[in-house]
Parts: C-alpha cells; sequence; structure tokens
C-alpha cells in the first residue's frame, strides 16, 4: 500500500490560506469564507480540515463547542516546499529557467523588479 502524500490539493491550499490568515479558524470560519465565493457543503469543509489535521497541516483545539483550527507550520515554510518540489519537478532542481521564464513571459512591474534587486542584494551581502 502506498503512503499518503502529505502535499496539498488546490482545495486543501484555499482552506489553508483561509486559516494562515485568520488564525484561528473554526470550520464555520471557514465554509462562511469559501461560501462566498462558491457553493460548498459544510460537512465538505469539516471532512477537508479533518484530512489537513491527518496530514499534519493543521493542529485542533476544542474551543466550547466548537474545534479551534491553526496552522502546524508557517506560510512561508509551506508555500516554500511546494516552491521547491514544483523546481525540482518541472525544472529538474534549477530555478534558474523558471525565473527566465516569469522574466520573459508575465508582466512585472518596475516596483517588483526593484524588490527583486533589493532582495539580491541583501542575499549578496549577508554571503560576504
Amino acid at each position: 500500500m502506498k503512503p499518503k502524500k502529505s502535499g496539498l490539493t488546490d482545495q486543501e491550499l484555499e482552506i489553508m490560506k483561509i486559516v494562515w490568515e485568520r488564525e484561528p479558524a473554526t470550520v464555520r470560519d471557514v465554509y462562511e469564507e469559501l461560501l462566498s465565493a462558491r457553493k460548498i457543503a459544510y460537512t465538505t469543509v469539516m471532512t477537508m480540515m479533518g484530512i489537513l489535521e491527518k496530514k499534519g497541516h493543521l493542529k485542533r483545539s476544542s474551543s466550547g463547542r466548537a474545534y479551534v483550527y491553526r496552522p502546524a507550520k508557517p506560510k512561508s515554510q509551506v508555500v516554500g516546499g511546494i516552491v521547491q518540489d514544483f523546481v525540482r519537478k518541472v525544472f529538474d532542481g534549477s530555478a534558474r529557467p523558471l525565473l527566465v521564464h516569469l522574466a520573459e513571459n508575465r508582466e512585472i512591474s518596475e516596483e517588483e523588479i526593484e524588490e527583486v534587486r533589493r532582495m539580491l542584494r541583501r542575499r549578496k551581502e549577508g554571503k560576504r
């Protein structure tokens, strides 16, 4: 039997984004947020949050009659892992083709370019 993947599906990532933003969040909080964008069943949200807890992405505690959920890991750590996994799978571990693709095929504002320059300067200075 194959071990279950701990990665996030699109729907799970959507739920995690809400929990990271609201921290902490109940199933009702997440359900209402999702419902404002599209039709979804409360039980679906409850099931998905249970799956996220089993996968180790959420921590659950009791607060009165409701369960309260918090992220098990910070957003930056999870997103970083998703990006690294993507770069490994699609670009054989090299970020250069991804950066070239983004620079050539995406509208990038001057503000975004300057922000990248600042980050690269800080990284270079930190390595000296």
